[in-house]
């Protein structure tokens, strides 16, 4: 069965991705892996098990865990930064349009 396997690997450097080129370039099964170095996320398309890929790629001796998507943590994280700063805007700008007001009177 085919399946798509994405891990977040701990890659530094070249050496890294080499490294995790060389343990993907032996699993039975693997017919194509992308590397990301920027990311840090290996993609492997085959015939494969997830937990065996994952395995596989941690003899690397690199931190190795299933890819989870951000996009679900990170509005939760911004939601707070969003209301603080839009709590701290209205009564910025009252403060100053009373000041305008005073000057021109």
């Amino acid at each position: 069965m085919l399946q798509t396997v994405e891990l977040k690997v701990g890659m530094s450097c070249q050496g890294c991705v080499g490294a995790v080129k060389r343990v993907l370039g032996k699993l039975d099964g693997v017919e194509s892996y992308d590397i990301d170095l920027e990311q840090q996320k290996v993609t492997v398309k085959g015939n494969v098990q997830p937990d065996v890929v994952l395995q596989t790629v941690s003899k690397t001796g690199k931190a190795t865990a299933f890819w989870e998507a951000p996009p679900a943590e990170a509005p939760a994280a911004k939601a707070p930064e969003a209301e603080a700063p839009a709590a701290e805007g209205p009564v910025a700008e009252p403060e100053i349009k009373p000041s305008e007001t005073v000057a021109a009177a």
